[in-house]
């Protein structure tokens, strides 16, 4: 099982690589889709890596896949800049999953 990084930035994905996590960098609404969709049918690939940023281009279908899909694990990082708040994407995604506010 592997990592995969969908970023906003060149910094992010030269860092990730170094760690061993192969990425692409993209900056549309249509690219981070198409590349969402690859890595979700990429068996191999069990945790995305996706910039605060590139997930406020396309929610509906980040949190549907976080919702319905079993693989790969969707996970929020923030981008070089530290912008994008976590742990309220956190804490909506727990909102919507089950339904209560904590």
């Amino acid at each position: 099982m592997k990592f995969f990084l969908i970023s906003d930035n060149v910094d992010t994905q030269v860092g990730m690589r170094l760690a061993g996590i192969e990425g692409v960098v993209v900056h549309e609404a249509h690219e981070v889709e198409a590349q969402l969709r690859r890595a979700c049918q990429d068996e191999q690939v069990g945790v995305v890596l996706m910039t605060h940023k590139l997930i406020g281009l396309c929610p509906d279908l980040v949190y549907d896949l976080k919702l319905n899909s079993k693989r790969p694990l969707i996970v929020e990082i923030p981008d070089r800049h530290g912008e994008g708040q976590i742990s309220d994407s956190i804490t909506r995604y727990v909102r919507e999953a089950i339904g209560i506010r904590i």
